[in-house]
């Protein structure tokens, strides 16, 4: 069954959901196991291969990823395309969040959809920024890394619409989004990688290299934020957006400074297309342990900058700081909390944990 029933529910509708593959219509019992909703009630997961399957796939369009994923290419595969895909990532979900916050179109009703994600449900739906970064993420990966890295373009061609659709469907799957913000999503993707894609080089050089870069950065990040926060009263986008250009605005001036201090060298041109080295146990292990050392410290560096930031945030703002989910939601306390403590995040991952690395020899 790709969907989900409502418990206790007698319709039609909800019979035919109960029989099908594994239901009893084929004359064997379903696999169900309670799942709670927003309302309390319950609905039944009667396909655990699809679900789980499902909730991978929109797990790559959540923080947890994110914050795996680019580290992952920074530390051990490549810095040069690490930071490529939080450049073209930074603009492709900034411009998703601005552009559902202007058209605001609601969520997929719920009845008849069955919500099995609510922490983003108080945003608005089209277009999928879910789609969109399951869309650029692959493309720009393959864009990226073709004719530096040698490997069968097939690869590329089918983890493309792989990476895609599982992304997309699972949105659906959730019931978080409709068919229409899905292809929205896609169609406005490859609209911005057509347009922005060949400046993606030009920034990444202009961000290493400039004398004033920093500034640049954190300026033109700091106003894209609080443009953004003008749109609409309070809902996760606002933090996200947030978090997204801190984290962007973090990585670039990281890696301004890296660079001119020496630690990350990308390779001549006259090397490529580079080949992949042989997987030994001590490369395997330095990974790990790159991977490891790393995520202590930018967990550190979030929860430490947490628990600065938003106490002075309350305090400078003089908002009460007692429940701190409420006072979150004060553009004052969430625009200084979420793109310090991001832009921190960022800034470790590009210079604070390179610069362990070198110097515990692990680099």
């Amino acid at each position: 069954n790709f969907w989900l029933r409502e418990s206790g529910d007698t319709s039609p509708r909800g019979r035919r959901a109960e029989g099908g593959a594994g239901g009893h219509a084929a004359g064997r019992p379903p696999i169900l196991s309670a799942k709670p909703r927003p309302d309390g009630q319950l609905a039944r997961v009667s396909n655990w291969p699809l679900y789980c399957l499902f909730c991978f796939g929109t797990e790559l369009g959540n923080e947890l990823f994110y914050i795996l994923f680019f580290p992952f290419w920074i530390w051990n595969l490549d810095p040069l395309v690490g930071r490529r895909l939080v450049v073209i990532w930074v603009l492709v979900m900034y411009l998703g969040q601005c552009t559902k916050d202007i058209i605001r179109w609601p969520r997929p009703a719920s009845p008849p959809v069955v919500k099995l994600e609510v922490f983003y449900n108080s945003e608005y739906s089209m277009p999928s920024t879910h789609a969109m970064s399951g869309t650029a993420i692959p493309i720009s990966m393959i864009l990226l890394t073709y004719g530096r890295w040698q490997y069968p373009l097939i690869y590329g061609l089918i983890l493309i619409p792989c990476w895609c659709s599982l992304v997309c469907l699972s949105r659906i799957y959730m019931g978080m989004h409709s068919i229409l913000d899905i292809i929205a999503g896609f169609l406005y993707t490859i609209l911005i990688l057509a347009v922005f894609y060949p400046f993606v080089d030009l920034i990444d050089n202009f961000n290493q290299t400039h004398k004033y870069a920093p500034f640049i950065i954190i300026g033109l990040h700091l106003a894209l934020g609080i443009f953004s926060f003008t749109l609409d009263t309070w809902s996760t986008s606002r933090g996200d957006t947030a978090e997204i250009l801190g984290s962007g605005a973090g990585i670039a001036c990281g890696s301004h400074v890296t660079y001119n201090m020496g630690l990350v060298l990308d390779p001549s041109l006259d090397t490529l297309p580079l080949a992949g080295p042989p997987i030994t146990m001590t490369l395997f292990g330095k990974a790990i342990l790159r991977i490891l050392i790393g995520m202590v410290f930018v967990l550190i560096v979030r929860d430490v900058m947490k628990k600065i930031t938003i106490p002075l945030a309350c305090k400078i703002f003089n908002i009460p700081c007692d429940d701190i989910r409420k006072a979150r939601q004060h553009m004052e306390v969430e625009l200084p909390y979420r793109y310090i403590t991001y832009g921190m995040v960022g800034f470790s991952i590009t210079f604070f944990v390179p610069y362990l690395f070198f110097f515990i020899g692990i680099s």
